[in-house]
Formats: structure tokens, C-alpha cells, sequence
């Protein structure tokens, strides 16, 4: 009977963890989209500094104040050594994030998003020069195919809403690949990881932000016919940002890596779905059939890395000698994390 009831709550928890993860995501997503869109803020620069600096706030006030998690200790050295660079990847995925958002709808932006398996092999094999089963090459195939699809039929398409989400891809990559080094002997959470990131990001950002966007923002602030409301809206899609690292950081811990994928996947379908109730934007046929392809080649890539990770080879040198099939696959590092805002 208990061991009845512990699975019973164990499936519960499961599920509360992946509701409140889709829906601080997808609440996080349509704030800042309403911002650009309906608020006329087309400040990005400004908007992720406000990110920053809520999530650096929230970070501080769990650790320090409500000590609901323990503080992982960073040498000084490390901290500038390893991670700033971090920060700076971070704080540039996070930009490019909203940039996107700004140009492009919700849709189209997150299915270029799901690209980032692909990136991240890509970058693994080229830069670092591991080399993966022909298994994990196959399941990016239907993530390419699904993008060039909705590419080539997004009713709403923009170069730069385009490219600074395919550079958004390339910056996750870049930022989880780097995380296996520079992090090396961390064994930080996503609380952690924004309590220690989000003030460097905020410093990297503050005087761009101000440069580029300053007299816009000002302008904005005379001439906004809802300026309280406006504000908190914004300040509040920032509270949200901060609540999301918390709740990936939960789904994480009552979770397996399956259900995480492919609640990770399914998630952007909720997400297409609300901003699509919300904006109207026009998605043909066939564009929907290329956001399905995606998604599913997502799940399949998910699938086929568990499958993987199970089956634990002895680490075999790659030699002149040694034959395709026997090579080991280099584990891609956990990406759990990249829907850190």
C-alpha cells in the first residue's frame, strides 16, 4: 500500500513540475512577446538587462535570505576565469532571444529553437572533434528538414528576427558545450548558475543597453499612455523569467531524462499554441508541418541520446585501426538547462 501511494505521488509530483515549468515558459514567452507587440517596447537590450537584474535579485533572496538552496562556493579566480566567459554566452543567448521574439512570432521563433541539437553536435564534431553514432546523426535529420520547412513557408518571415534565432541556437550550443569545461568540478543548479551568472550578464549589458536604447527607452516612459501598467508588466515578465529558473530547476529533480525531453518538446507545442490564440499570427498548412517534423525529430534525437547513454561502453581511443561502429560516443553534455531566461 505505501509503495502504492509513493508512486501515486511521485506521478503527481511529476506532472505539478512539468504544469508549472510549461506554464512559467509559456508565460515568459507571451510577456515578452505582448511587450514588443502591444506595448510598443522594442528595447530587447533593455528588456534582458531587466531579466538580469530580477533573476540576480530572486537568486539572491533563495540563497541568501530564504536559504531554500545552499550556496555553491566559487573561487574569485574562477568566478572571472570561468564564469564570466559563461555570462557572456549566456547574456548573448538571452538577447538574441528577444531579438527574435521582436521580429519574428512565437512559432517561428521557437521552432528554430528546437534546432539547437543540431548546432550543438555540429559544434561538438567540428570544434572539439568528437564523433557520435551514425544513430545521433540520423535523428537531425528530421530536426533539419522540419526547420527548412517552416523556414521556407513562415508567412511572417524576417531576415533578422530569422538569423538572431539561429544565432540564438549557436549561442545555447556554445554556452552548453562550454559549461563541460569551464564548469568543470561545479556541480551547479539552475539557482546557482543564475546567482552567480545574472550579475555579470547585467553588468555585460547595462552600458550597451544604455548606449543603444537609452533615449528610446526615455522617449517611451513620455510618451507610454499606460505607463503603470506597462511597467509592471514588464518588471513582471522579469519576476517570471527568475520563477522559470526555479521551476526548471524542480522539474529537473522529479523528472527522468525521457519525460523531460519529451515534456521539453511538447511544451513548445503549448507554447505555439497559446501565442497563436493570443496574436493571430497567419501559420499556413505546410508551415505546421514543418513545426510537427521538428518537434518530432526532437522527441527521436531525445530518445536515441537515453538510448545511448544506457549503454555503457569502455572508453576505446580512436585509432587508424579502429572501425566506425567501435568508436565511443562522446556524451553530449546535460542540456537540461537551456531554457534558463
Amino acid at each position: 500500500m505505501e509503495e502504492t501511494r509513493l508512486l501515486q505521488w511521485t506521478v503527481i509530483r511529476s506532472i505539478i513540475a512539468i504544469v508549472q515549468w510549461w506554464g512559467f515558459n509559456v508565460t515568459v514567452i507571451i510577456m515578452n512577446k505582448w511587450i514588443f507587440q502591444k506595448l510598443d517596447f522594442k528595447f530587447p537590450l533593455s528588456v534582458s538587462c531587466i531579466h538580469f537584474i530580477c533573476s540576480a535579485i530572486g537568486a539572491f533572496v533563495v540563497i541568501k535570505v530564504l536559504k531554500l538552496k545552499p550556496l555553491i562556493m566559487v573561487e574569485p579566480e574562477d568566478r572571472w576565469r570561468r564564469i564570466f566567459p559563461m555570462s557572456f554566452v549566456f547574456c548573448v543567448n538571452i538577447v538574441l532571444g528577444n531579438v527574435s521574439l521582436r521580429y519574428i512570432p512565437v512559432s517561428f521563433m521557437q521552432t528554430i529553437k528546437s534546432f539547437t541539437p543540431a548546432t550543438t553536435v555540429f559544434l561538438q564534431w567540428l570544434i572539439w572533434r568528437k564523433y557520435f553514432d551514425w544513430r545521433i546523426w540520423a535523428s537531425l535529420i528530421p530536426i533539419v528538414g522540419g526547420i527548412l520547412l517552416t523556414s521556407m513557408t513562415e508567412l511572417s518571415f524576417n531576415m533578422l528576427g530569422f538569423c538572431a534565432a539561429l544565432f540564438g541556437c549557436l549561442a545555447t550550443s556554445t554556452k552548453t558545450i562550454l559549461a563541460e569545461s569551464l564548469l568543470h568540478g561545479y556541480k551547479f543548479d539552475s539557482i546557482n548558475t543564475v546567482y552567480y551568472m545574472a550579475p555579470f550578464a547585467t553588468m555585460i549589458l547595462a552600458v550597451p543597453a544604455l548606449l543603444l536604447e537609452g533615449a528610446g527607452v526615455l522617449q517611451w516612459l513620455q510618451t507610454c499612455p499606460t505607463l503603470f501598467s506597462s511597467l509592471v508588466i514588464i518588471f513582471g515578465s522579469g519576476v517570471m523569467a527568475f520563477c522559470l529558473n526555479f521551476s526548471i530547476f524542480y522539474v529537473i529533480h522529479s523528472t527522468t531524462a525521457v519525460t523531460f525531453n519529451v515534456a521539453g518538446n511538447l511544451k513548445v507545442a503549448v507554447a505555439v499554441t497559446c501565442s497563436w490564440m493570443i496574436f493571430r499570427n497567419p501559420i499556413s498548412a505546410m508551415n505546421a508541418v514543418g513545426c510537427t517534423v521538428t518537434l518530432l525529430g526532437c522527441t527521436f534525437y531525445g530518445y536515441v541520446r537515453h538510448l545511448l547513454s544506457q549503454q555503457l561502453l569502455p572508453v576505446t581511443p580512436r585509432t587508424p585501426r579502429t572501425p566506425r561502429n567501435r568508436i565511443e560516443l562522446s556524451p553530449l553534455i546535460n542540456d537540461k538547462l537551456d531554457d534558463k531566461v
